[in-house]
């Protein structure tokens, strides 16, 4: 304990200084601002299109396009043939004179940039060259993938572009983008209509890879061996032309995702007729391909309290079956969508819900939730599906906006996870229980977290970016980051301890400080560890933001205002970054900076705890306390060991040396030691004798930011009687010096203890240094490791399902 006197104990005790105290080490060579603003910096300036705070100016625009589309599946080809019919509309202060089209089917063309630029470690692994080393060889599933890039003929075929008079219009096809030039320029609020004709082969999922495509299952006593197509980036679209980059006409290579126009879509699906089709919009001719029981469960289903089969197990089953040469032609209508997908097969389970919210006369009061699936991915998709699209509405609602659709949907298929407007692909391996060689069914926790979390992760993307029209290819973290932090919140509400993979901050430390990091900014196809880049590291930056930094009311209301804000239109970072600025009245500059455009991680450290008490001039206590300190630091080893060894003093063997001092207590309290502190009290002003009378014990908490984020410092201090004090203090304790900063602690009590971070929730990369005095901390060993899975519970410990009840059953 550092003791010290109080001098101009008015100042001392305003400004908790000490003469000891180290300066701050900064030059103006080394020296960063780490709270230095970011506008006119990195963020471009606000304008009449977008406002410094963060909301759409009084000229915002974008354009419309609308679409009327027929399109036929061969079932015997794979081969999908169409024709649409486009009417864009020119709401931009500029003269258009050729029209850009996205051909993203062509990125599966074998000269596509995509494959022509494919490396060794793509796709956002760290690795991206053999080196020096030999290649150790080639998976035969790569050679198959090469295979049939090369030899199937994918990407459009487009047969015609005509105007609306049938004259041919002249068209240019770069990559995965086509230019049309229309015959006559396009004014401001002027319309074109036009006609494309096309056709593709549809890939096999699980061959080549991609968004959309088909699965075909292998034939049982039940089933047929049918096939599930989910079809999606299946006709041109028009790329966006927008106030802050025009043509958004960067190649598709297959990462980054897609800025789209809203408009009205008029859809005619030609599919075999014993076909069950799901589709972005509403059913427009029910009574053409439903039957009366189908109908009348779809009416039921609209009040019910649980999902109702409109197809059931048995019923998908006998229709595998059949199969037949006959077809039919499903109409689907949308209105105000971004884009269009569907799904079809024989295969299908069919269930329903209608879900009731407050439309805030905005939006529709019933949603009908619904789910399409085979019976392979029973009994999970039955108990889970659609009680997950429920789910995910009601925490988004809260979080966002009401639900703005009137259908939400979730298909099983050959595509893991993928959103488009009122539907989404949810398939892969998630959700399909496991059948053992005597026919036994389980199912992992894996596959049953797996399922509810994509179904959360895509319907909520119905939000993020459906809606909230953000640029997936330049920006991935506006839909993916936002996105996976609300599936956070709806998994933490699904039921207790459900397990997550992402969110919590703790989860975020070894990606941030891994080598191959790049910032959260960096544009999608060039990012490394995309994963951890795109999705977890937004996610547990806005946790921590709304849980640490900003508190939850504060957050949730800026958060809430952002996504009301932007919801049919097309927001930047810059806007999101303004606007939670704005509402919530924080300024943010500096957590932005750390976490979205830099690499640093988070590791703040304790060096050093300092405990002073002021010096009270008291002798009766003064001495005493310089006795105790005296007393702490031992006696000298020599010493000890002279006296262990029996070596005689000299003085015991020569009395006459022994005199006042060597018989007198040198911390005997004298009289001239009372007098001064008598004359010491009386000159105290009465609000200066209470300052020393309190006995405060003052902490000096020496930081360090090893990691270079700066962010709020969170101590908590635990008394010797067990009793704690959590303090947070805001980020801005860095602001004079980004690296280093002294804090100081006042209490009565006597501190044993000091930890940083005791919560876990600022993703602090190394807690080794969070705790002073150190620890010493605990890890488990092994003498070997075990291979053994213990994922399948369920498998363990002997029970069972069945494809038609959830419920287990010991055997």
């Amino acid at each position: 304990m550092r003791s010290f006197t109080l001098i101009a104990l008015a100042a001392a005790v305003a400004t908790l200084n000490v003469a000891s105290a180290q300066p701050i080490r900064q030059t103006t060579n080394d020296w960063r601002d780490a709270f230095r603003q970011l506008e006119d910096e990195d963020w471009p300036s606000p304008n009449r299109e977008r406002r410094a705070t963060g909301a759409p100016g009084p000229d915002y625009w974008q354009q419309q396009v609308d679409y009327d589309i027929q399109i036929h599946l061969n079932e015997r080809t794979n081969i999908l043939t169409g024709t649409e019919t486009v009417t864009y509309t020119n709401n931009a202060p500029d003269e258009l004179d050729f029209l850009w089209f996205l051909l993203d089917q062509n990125r599966f063309r074998e000269d596509s940039i995509a494959v022509m630029t494919e490396t060794v470690g793509g796709g956002g692994r760290a690795a991206s060259r053999v080196g020096g080393s030999m290649p150790e060889g080639m998976s035969a599933y790569s050679i198959r993938r090469r295979d049939r890039l090369e030899n199937d003929g994918y990407g459009f075929n487009i047969t015609s572009v005509t105007g609306a008079d049938g004259s041919a219009l002249e068209h240019t096809i770069v990559d995965t983008l086509m230019r049309i030039d229309l015959d006559d320029t396009l004014e401001t609020g002027e319309s074109v209509t036009f006609t494309i004709e096309w056709n593709y082969h549809l890939i096999e999922t699980g061959v080549v890879g991609g968004r959309a495509g088909w699965e075909c299952f292998e034939p049982t006593e039940d089933t047929g061996g049918d096939c599930i197509y989910q079809i999606a980036q299946w006709f041109p679209r028009a790329a966006v032309f927008s106030d802050y980059e025009g043509w958004h006409n960067k190649a598709f290579l297959g990462r980054g995702e897609f800025a789209l126009e809203f408009g009205n879509y008029n859809v005619a699906i030609t599919v075999p007729q014993d076909f069950i089709v799901a589709a972005t919009g509403e059913l427009q001719n029910p009574e053409e391909v439903l039957t009366q029981a189908q109908r009348d469960r779809l009416e039921e289903a609209v009040t019910a309290d649980e999902p109702v089969f409109i197809v059931t197990p048995s019923e998908a089953r006998a229709n595998e079956r059949r199969g037949t040469r006959s077809e039919a032609t499903w109409e689907f209508y949308a209105e105000n969508v971004r884009d269009f997908a569907w799904a079809g097969s024989r295969k299908f389970i069919w269930d329903a819900q209608g879900i009731e919210q407050d439309g805030e006369g905005v939006a529709p009061d019933l949603v009908m939730a619904m789910s399409f699936y085979p019976n392979e991915s029973e009994p999970l998709w039955s108990t889970f599906s659609t009680r997950a699209v429920e789910h995910t509405i009601d925490v988004y609602n809260e979080f966002a906006f009401p639900y703005p659709y009137p259908t939400a949907q979730s298909i099983a298929g050959p595509q893991g996870g993928m959103e488009y407007p009122m539907i989404t692909f949810n398939g892969g391996t998630y959700g399909r229980p496991v059948v053992d060689e005597d026919g036994n069914l389980t199912y992992s926790l894996t596959a049953k977290r797996g399922l509810i979390g994509v179904i959360i992760h895509e319907i909520g993307h119905i939000y993020f970016p459906m809606v909230v029209n953000s640029d997936e290819r330049q920006w991935t973290w506006m839909d993916e980051g936002l996105n996976s932090f609300l599936q956070f919140q709806a998994e933490r509400q699904w039921e207790e301890d459900f397990p997550v993979r992402r969110g919590d901050p703790h989860s975020i430390t070894s990606y941030m400080v891994s080598s191959d990091q790049m910032p959260i900014m960096t544009q999608s196809d060039s990012i490394l560890q995309f994963g951890a880049n795109a999705y977890s590291k937004p996610t547990i930056a806005l946790v921590v933001l709304r849980e640490t930094v900003l508190g939850r009311e504060l957050f949730d209301e800026a958060f809430r205002e952002y996504s009301r804000r932007w919801r049919f239109r097309r927001p930047t970072p810059y806007d999101f970054f303004r606007t939670m600025e704005e509402v919530s009245g924080v300024d943010l500059d500096w957590f932005w900076r750390g976490w979205f455009y830099s690499t640093d991680h988070v590791d703040i450290s304790i060096d050093r705890v300092i405990e002073g008490q002021l010096d009270t001039q008291n002798p009766e206590i003064e001495n005493e306390i310089e006795r105790e300190e005296i007393a702490e630091r031992g006696e000298s080893l020599t010493q000890v060991n002279n006296v262990a060894a029996g070596i005689e003093f000299y003085a015991d063997s020569n009395p006459e040396v022994l005199e006042f001092y060597s018989r007198t207590d040198p911390h005997a309290v004298t009289n001239r030691q009372r007098e001064a502190y008598e004359s010491f009290r009386e000159g105290l002003e009465d609000y200066q004798a209470e300052i020393i009378d309190r006995g405060d014990r003052f902490y000096y908490v020496d930081l360090s930011n090893q990691g270079g984020v700066v962010m709020p410092v969170i101590l908590e201090f635990t008394f010797a009687n067990g009793e704690t004090d959590l303090v947070r203090i805001p980020a801005e304790i860095w602001r004079y010096n980004p690296e280093e900063a002294t804090w100081v602690y006042r209490t009565q009590q006597e501190v044993v203890s000091v930890e940083l971070d005791p919560l876990w929730e600022t993703a602090d990369a190394d807690r080794t240094d969070n705790y002073y005095p150190p620890r010493i901390l605990p890890t488990r060993l092994e003498m070997y490791r075990s291979n053994r899975s213990f994922d399948d519970q369920m498998s363990d410990m002997d029970q069972r399902v069945t494809r038609d009840s959830i419920q287990s059953r010991p055997e």
